[in-house]
């Protein structure tokens, strides 16, 4: 597992990171289908095993069960402090239902609760959670954020975008230290919704990359269809059947990546893993299988070559 560093900041990250949406759980109908409690802290010792050193949640994935599963699971691995681990904020569900809010006394408690949740004194990142571009344009997100820095409450702070607009007036602010973004083998087949643009300019600017969504919520494994059913709760049974076409269409097109010992899954995390603006791809992971499966795609071989030896093949 190859460790990087995360922008101009001093946070060394593992190159794959462990995605902690899914693991929130679908009683608050947000997320990937059930989980179980004890199988996803399983998948944190397990990821901890392999070398993955990078944790990202949110404060409303499961409402908080994401960040409490896993200051606990760290917590009963005594590896509080020997990891990375990356926050988010804006989304509001004390409530019920979730909203955004971006007040700077939100902001601060929020953070509070977060860290109680994860069981810490600070946090490694703190990232606005897919904040409007006016709330970006205004600037006053950044203001709390630099208070919270020089409270030692966290370390570094970024944001979690959309579009490539939404990057570039982030990159034009100059205030944030990362960016969190979608990429995958679809942006490859699919160029006009790629957000790769920004690679080149956040490396000028010394601003971390952190790649979110490497499996395209869990089709890039190749084991959905258009018709496949989704249980109470996961977001994909939500999905217009437009974009699962599309979906399903586009992972028929990298089908052949798939060879004996690789998975399709291995192939397209090895795409994102091969970016050098890359410094960190977050993959959801539920199950310690699903842990040792991806950590795997950080030894093959570089995606060119996997692309190579399957045409190699399609010519015999």
């Amino acid at each position: 597992m190859r460790i990087n560093r995360l922008g101009n900041t001093d946070l060394l990250v593992s190159e794959l990171g462990f995605g902690a949406f899914a693991i929130g759980g679908n009683s608050t109908g947000n997320s990937y289908g059930p989980t179980s409690d004890q199988t996803s802290i399983a998948a944190i010792h397990a990821a901890l095993d392999l070398g993955i050193t990078f944790f990202d949640t949110a404060n409303v994935y499961g409402n908080g069960h994401s960040e409490t599963l896993l200051g606990k699971a760290l917590r009963l691995a005594g590896s509080r402090h020997a990891v990375v681990i990356a926050s988010k904020v804006g989304g509001r569900f004390s409530d019920g239902d979730t909203d955004q809010t971006w007040s700077p006394g939100y902001i601060e408690a929020a953070l509070d609760a977060s860290l109680a949740r994860l069981d810490r004194d600070y946090l490694d990142l703190y990232q606005l959670h897919n904040p409007p571009p006016e709330v970006v344009e205004r600037g006053e997100v950044f203001d709390v954020l630099a208070r919270l820095q020089t409270a030692g409450k966290i370390r570094h702070h970024g944001v979690s975008i959309h579009t490539p607009a939404d990057g570039e007036i982030c990159l034009r602010d100059g205030r944030p230290q990362t960016l969190q973004l979608v990429y995958n083998l679809f942006s490859l087949l699919h160029p006009e919704t790629s957000l790769d643009v920004l690679f080149e300019p956040a490396m000028a600017q010394g601003v971390g990359v952190i790649a979110r969504e490497p499996l395209a919520a869990g089709y890039l494994s190749g084991r959905h269809a258009i018709d496949t059913h989704y249980g109470p709760g996961d977001n994909r049974g939500r999905w217009p059947q437009a974009r699962r076409q599309l979906f399903c269409t586009l992972v028929e097109a990298v089908r052949r990546l798939e060879q004996p010992g690789i998975t399709l899954a291995q192939a397209a995390l090895r795409f994102v893993l091969d970016e050098p603006a890359i410094a960190t791809t977050i993959v959801g992971i539920k199950t310690p299988e699903q842990a040792r499966e991806n950590a795997a795609a950080t030894a093959l071989p570089h995606f060119h070559q996997l692309e190579l030896a399957t045409a190699d093949c399609d010519m015999r």
